[in-house]
């Protein structure tokens, strides 16, 4: 799993950083691109990467302001004019609907893809026989929603010489008990997958939220975590600021890491403010509460890879 920062800025686009949008690249996971959020420019960022539209089959929404949406119209026109076709579902709070339908029946914007737009609330809004997404109202000026991203257990290694002990041939059938189905052999002997296969894999957990204050609600979304994605607008020193237009200090963020007891926190959603030389004491002071923390910068790379999270 990696993770691809295209915006990483607050309320609007500096020449630091631009509106808020990452990327979660579940393609290794044979799920595809998953996009949180879709600031301004966001097209414009992804021109600088690898990423192509098209391969993008999911958007989540955290909530309605502009710095998180007003890149949408513009994507998914695109998408469409880079040979997009298949199906791109955005979830997000209720009235995402409206704006994207009134934003294309406006622009006459024709899609090549079928588009699917659902509205959430509070608990699983996706899952499958491998990922779950749940969504929680976060503390904002207006409804907002984090996400927490689980992996499931993943089948345990096939231990080849057990398989090939019980008379299993080389083929096809060693993927299917490697899958967690049981076969049966040729002279009708059934080999069960749990006999030639090791324990299963714990898959990872990330929690990505969007602009909240310091709440409970990020802290139980964020529980046990291996990664947790949480604002950090202001500094220690503007907490008064955080508080009044529903954000968060990169202390909040620190001290709700330490609360969920999460492996790893990526601070985002940085104010213009701070310019490249404050991001040394900003990490200081959330170093002091959480020891392992990165500050996401526009274009930030992270790989997930045997249980750390490694800047690429």
């Amino acid at each position: 799993m990696e993770l691809f920062f295209l915006g990483t800025g607050a309320g609007m686009p500096s020449k630091q950083r631009n509106t808020s949008s990452l990327i979660l690249n579940l393609s290794a996971e044979q799920m595809g691109y998953w996009m949180f959020d879709c600031g301004e420019a966001t097209q414009h960022q992804l021109l600088r990467t690898s990423i192509k539209p098209r391969k993008i089959n999911k958007i989540f929404i955290t909530h309605l302001h502009g710095d998180h949406i007003f890149g949408l119209p513009g994507f998914l026109g695109s998408r469409s004019f880079l040979g997009g076709d298949e199906e791109l579902t955005i979830y997000g709070p209720v009235g995402i609907k409206e704006w994207i339908m009134t934003s294309l029946r406006l622009t006459k914007t024709h899609l090549t893809y079928p588009l699917k737009i659902e509205e959430i609330q509070e608990g699983s809004i996706f899952e499958d026989d491998r990922f779950k997404v749940s969504a929680k109202e976060l503390e904002h000026v207006i409804e907002c929603f984090g996400f927490r991203v689980e992996q499931k257990p993943l089948p345990g290694k096939l231990l080849v010489d057990k398989a090939f002990e019980a008379g299993v041939p080389k083929g096809p059938l060693l993927k299917r008990l490697k899958d967690g189905e049981d076969i049966e052999l040729a002279d009708g002997r059934i080999v069960y997958s749990k006999d030639v296969t090791g324990d299963a894999q714990k898959g990872f957990t990330v929690a990505i939220l969007g602009d909240t204050k310091y709440c409970s609600a990020a802290i139980e979304l964020a529980d046990e975590a291996d990664i947790l994605i949480h604002e950090a607008t202001f500094d220690n020193e503007t907490g008064d600021l955080a508080k009044d237009y529903g954000h968060s200090t990169v202390g909040d963020a620190a001290q709700t890491a330490k609360g969920a007891n999460v492996k790893a926190l990526i601070a985002n959603h940085i104010s213009a403010r701070f310019m490249p030389g404050d991001i040394t004491s900003l990490k200081e002071q959330g170093r002091a509460i959480f020891p392992n923390i990165h500050i996401a910068e526009d274009f930030s790379h992270f790989e997930w890879k045997n249980e750390q999270l490694i800047k690429k």
